[in-house]
């Protein structure tokens, strides 16, 4: 598959480039500073110097020509409320309307566990992130396409685990960035997760067996997923 990374200098994102390419998938990754290229290229992945903040609807859709699918890694990273919403909310819409003018099929968001569902005070500086994240969610949701949305909880620097604790009931907790890369890696390949939102956080769940709890039947009926505690 050609993948698109949409802020390839993340931390998530450099984590996700390398197994990406490993697997044989063409990966190329958004970033917005040219000093970042030599970091994005040895992954393995090939580098877009793009500010994806400033491009208009044409350009957006230029960028993701001939793409199969698009990984929205990118945020503003806190800063003013102005820019927040430039990127986690503007430039993750025009990117997502891109990609179903360009029919580009797959579309994986990363986003986090209290999009949609934390009612944050206007007052409260992390207000306009949680109103942006869950804005592009909700955009994303309305679309053909086959969307999948990643929402980890609090994310640490600790090494990765390969397992997770997921479903609706989480709300909050700690995820490795190393394990949301690779639940990324594994879900952006596969059309059996489309329609899918996961909630997660580290745990005891095997993230290949999580994938395949959360795999859609032909029915459209989930499986029901599997929680921390339960056998395996």
């Amino acid at each position: 598959m050609k993948i698109m990374i949409i802020g390839g200098h993340g931390k998530v994102a450099l984590l996700a480039a390398p197994m990406l390419a490993r697997g044989g998938h063409d990966v190329r990754s958004v970033v917005r500073n040219q000093d970042h290229v030599s970091d994005v290229e040895a992954t393995g992945a090939t580098a877009v110097v793009a500010d994806v903040e400033r491009m208009d609807d044409m350009e957006t859709r230029d960028l993701v020509l001939g793409c199969d699918a698009i990984v929205w890694a990118a945020g503003a990273g806190g800063g003013s409320q102005e820019r927040t919403y430039a990127v986690d909310r503007d430039a993750a819409i025009r990117a997502i309307d891109a990609a179903v003018t360009q029919g580009v099929g797959r579309f994986v968001m990363v986003s986090y566990v209290g999009a949609g569902r934390d009612n944050v005070p206007e007052d409260d500086p992390f207000h306009a992130y949680a109103d942006a994240k869950a804005a592009a969610d909700a955009h994303l949701r309305a679309t053909g396409l086959n969307w999948t949305i990643l929402g980890p909880g609090e994310l640490t620097l600790d090494e990765g685990t390969s397992r997770i604790e997921y479903g609706d009931h989480v709300t909050e907790g700690r995820t490795s960035r190393a394990n949301v890369a690779e639940l990324l890696t594994g879900v952006v390949g596969r059309s059996d997760l489309g329609g899918v939102t996961i909630n997660f956080r580290d745990g005891n769940v095997a993230i290949w067996e999580a994938m395949e709890s959360l795999a859609r039947r032909a029915d459209g009926t989930p499986v029901a997923p599997l929680r921390e505690g339960q056998p395996e």
